[in-house]
């Protein structure tokens, strides 16, 4: 099992080299440091504790002060754990956007987005009722059951409070992971609002596919078109200087051929 914690930026577009469209989720990864590492014969389990987003110092308990100093880095904000995972990790260690490739199918659990309180239609996706005048039942929740037993069924679609909840979407492919700017591209959507904690995973359902061959870009700006621009100038001015020079030596050389012929021909007359 792999895991790592990132923050969803937000959604974009990439293309691969057959022309199919991919939407994909931004996810910045910034480092995460390992604070803790437990064991069976510690803890009774394996796994690894991430931490990630630094907090001052000021702001954090002592215990955890005290617990980011056994991995030599400082307090974070958010802390992780991760069981059973694979490979072998010492406190202090750092985990980058690399741990993942493309190719490879995560879950990702996130904190869907708040609504507040919401009715039945919204929070349920129940059908409104008659809109006409008379109408006494347009948006309301309908009937609260059966008259036995005297009380509201278990499991009843009411209005309440919507969203904020932890919700994980399963199979979804890694497109790009880029260790160097610190970012993994996910394909499709991923619950949560923009510059929320998500946790990333190795797929339970899934394994490993080919990676698709996605397009790179170049932006070019108004100052690379000018120095393309000069360049080209120059260039063409070097080769015109070029065969201008080529076109003087020829000449230079059939002036001496024809000074040597002329001196050759008068000494031979003189010969004569």
């Amino acid at each position: 099992m792999k895991g790592i914690l990132g923050r969803k930026i937000g959604m974009t577009q990439v293309f691969t080299k057959e022309g199919k469209l991919i939407p994909v989720t931004v996810v910045e990864v910034l480092p995460n440091v390992v604070t803790q590492v437990k064991t069976v014969e510690t803890d009774g389990y394996n796994a690894i504790q991430l931490g990630v987003v630094d907090k001052k110092e000021k702001n954090a308990t002592k215990a955890s002060i005290g617990h980011a100093k056994k991995a030599n880095t400082n307090p974070k904000r958010y802390l992780k754990e991760i069981r059973n995972a694979e490979g072998n990790y010492n406190l202090g260690d750092t985990i980058k956007a690399d741990l993942f490739e493309a190719g490879e199918y995560v879950d990702v659990t996130g904190t869907t987005k708040g609504h507040g309180t919401q009715g039945v239609i919204k929070r349920h996706g129940q059908h409104s009722g008659p809109s006409a005048h008379g109408s006494r039942y347009h948006r309301r929740p309908g009937s609260m059951g059966t008259l036995r037993p005297m009380r509201v069924l278990k499991g009843k679609k009411l209005p309440g409070h919507m969203g904020v909840e932890t919700v994980t979407i399963q199979n979804l492919e890694i497109i790009e992971a880029n260790a160097n700017e610190n970012y993994i591209l996910v394909s499709g959507n991923i619950p949560g609002a923009k510059e929320s904690l998500v946790l990333i995973k190795s797929a339970v359902k899934k394994d490993k596919k080919d990676a698709e061959e996605i397009l790179s870009y170049v932006e070019e700006t108004v100052v690379d078109e000018i120095v393309e621009e000069n360049n080209e100038v120059e260039a063409a001015e070097a080769t015109e200087e070029t065969v201008e020079e080529t076109a003087a030596e020829e000449v230079a050389e059939e002036t001496t051929e024809e000074v040597n012929e002329e001196s050759t021909n008068e000494a031979s007359n003189e010969g004569e």
